[in-house]
């Protein structure tokens, strides 16, 4: 058996398995925080697809802390029907139940929690919720951190009797805890404050009282090692806090790094495609080497081989998955069957998007933060279907609709992924540097999951210069994206092949926003107007993505999803 798949203890909870699913925040929750059943279907698709331990998003212990807007609540006894409704959602299909206690002390605004923010001392905090600010929170007395410590606890009792069998204290990425451990944050001259050991004060004090309160139930320590910025914490620090945090009664490590203020860009706390894999593997395992508890490891570990090789090589007890996870929920699932998954392009959409005050979503899965719309899929059934294109939209569309169909994939070039593949030579995508391996892997393991499913793929054939071949089909389905006007596609494809994304100059000119809006999106036009009438009077002809309008990898996906699961709606 795959070491993935086998069952491993936090503290007194055994988890079914070593894959754990780290808390982000989705904006599922209403205004106000409550559990909604967007939230409900979000995890549960999640819990379904055989994750071992579900950690709910980052919930602040009390009002001061919410960080974003339509973020979870836990900080009053009205939340919790809700919590204990997810909970009991979770457990039902098999799997362990965390949720994150999460303070935003300085990086939150009064206008996102309704109160004055906090912190270990009254700096500048640039906070971006939606809009970009810059605010200076109150400094926090002695009796004000009093307070906040014991509204953690307060909390974690509150997840306690809600049923969640572990709790995690978050210690990492710029927030409140994570502000006490940085030089850059504290300035404070007192036993909170200068050399590490008061700086690490804090956060082992809310250990200290959650663990005393909660008793057996697991706390799980969520740690940035390594802020990556002049004035945080540095890794030999971080390393020794979480040998501290070991001591002072944490059941297990999560091992993260970055900060917001992280140089030269807080994209690493979520580390992006030209990140490599694995990007803070080796951290946990200098964490693992130094401590008794279990290590939980995060960073771009969403290869099935690399995740299994970090826990059978002792670098970490579980594997954490975050965007993996928005990606594919059924990763679990999948690696065990030995099914292909989806991967994940590490392009951070997810949380960009979730940042400019938008729901969870994700670039390759359409239905994600939308899982009570596909809650009833009605794919067809028992038909013959054609698909015109191996792009992203055609490739994802015929993976969804393999099961009892036979589909056939007609694709005029001798690779699948279409126009995507370009999408990586490009200097930018979306907000990241491009990487084309992950592009390149993506679309691999998407082809090879059609085939496992039976679809046939025609390479090489040109459907407008050979109609016939689509007579015998049911269904015909345009995913033939777009093409540039004025004769540019040749042009532009032999340059991203020749390199001129990393030129200087066409770097630049290439990374420029309004040229980028111009280049994908103006200077292209959909397919589609001239296959429609191919189709006869027993044939079903529908249009999916770029085919349709030249836009964004991310709507041109989405409509594959709603095409090939809800095809009446």
């Amino acid at each position: 058996m795959n070491i993935l798949l086998t069952p491993a203890r936090l503290g007194a909870v055994e988890v079914p398995n070593r894959i754990v699913m780290p808390p982000m925040t989705t904006r599922t929750a209403d205004e106000e925080g409550y559990v909604t059943e967007d939230t409900l279907a979000y995890y549960l698709a999640r819990a379904r697809g055989g994750v071992g331990l579900i950690t709910i998003e980052m919930a602040s212990p009390e009002r001061a802390g919410r960080h974003r807007r339509r973020e979870v609540g836990i900080y009053d006894d009205c939340f919790l029907p809700g919590l204990s409704r997810l909970v009991e959602a979770i457990h039902r299909v098999g799997s362990k139940a965390s949720i994150q206690l999460g303070h935003g002390g300085g990086h939150t605004r009064r206008d996102i929690c309704g109160e004055t923010p906090i912190a270990p001392s009254a700096i500048p905090h640039p906070v971006y919720e939606t809009t970009f600010e810059i605010i200076i929170p109150q400094e926090m007395t002695k009796e004000r951190i009093n307070r906040t410590i014991a509204a953690h606890v307060s909390a974690a009792l509150r997840a306690q009797k809600a049923g969640f069998d572990c709790v995690e204290i978050h210690a990492a990425h710029g927030y409140l805890i994570s502000q006490f451990h940085a030089p850059f944050e504290n300035r404070r001259n007192d036993e909170y404050g200068g050399s590490l050991e008061n700086r690490a004060r804090f956060g082992l004090e809310v250990l200290r009282a959650v663990k005393t309160a909660v008793g057996e139930m697991p706390v799980i320590y969520r740690l940035s090692v390594e802020d990556f910025f002049p004035g945080g914490l540095r890794f030999e620090e971080g390393l020794q806090i979480a040998v501290w945090a070991a001591q002072t009664g944490a059941d297990a490590l999560h091992v993260t790094a970055g900060h917001y203020r992280s140089l030269p860009s807080a994209q690493i706390v979520l580390p992006p495609m030209r990140d490599p894999d694995g990007t803070f593997l080796e951290l946990a395992a200098q964490v693992k080497k130094s401590v008794s508890v279990p290590v939980i490891a995060v960073g771009r570990l969403g290869d099935p081989a690399l995740a299994a090789q970090a826990v059978a090589t002792g670098k970490t007890d579980f594997v954490a998955l975050g965007r993996t996870l928005i990606a594919e929920p059924q990763w679990v699932e999948k690696l065990r069957r030995g099914e292909p998954i989806r991967r994940c392009l590490a392009c951070n959409t997810c949380i960009n998007e979730m940042r400019g005050g938008a729901r969870i979503g994700c670039v390759v899965n359409g239905a994600a933060g939308r899982e009570t719309m596909f809650a009833n899929p009605r794919p067809p059934q028992g038909e013959r279907i054609a698909v015109i294109g191996a792009g992203p939209a055609g490739l994802t569309y015929a993976s969804l609709v393999a099961e009892g169909n036979d589909v056939t994939v007609f694709e005029k070039g001798n690779q699948p992924g279409g126009g995507f593949r370009y999408a990586g030579k490009a200097p930018m995508f979306q907000e990241v540097e491009a990487n084309p391996a992950s592009f390149e892997r993506y679309v691999a393991d998407l082809h090879k999951a059609c085939r496992a499913r039976g679809v046939i793929f025609r390479f090489g054939t040109d459907v407008r210069r050979e109609r016939a071949l689509l007579a015998a089909f049911d269904r015909i389905v345009i995913a033939s994206g777009a093409r540039y006007r004025f004769g540019l596609g040749p042009i532009a494809t032999a340059m991203l092949d020749r390199g001129v994304g990393s030129w200087p100059g066409f770097r630049q000119l290439l990374s420029w926003t309004r040229f980028r809006n111009w280049f994908y999106y103006k200077a292209r036009t959909g397919t589609a107007e001239e296959l429609r009438m191919w189709g006869n009077q027993k044939q079903r002809v529908i249009a999916i993505g770029d085919a349709v309008r030249a836009g964004k990898s991310k709507e041109a996906i989405s409509s594959a999803f709603e095409a090939a699961l809800l095809p009446n709606s």
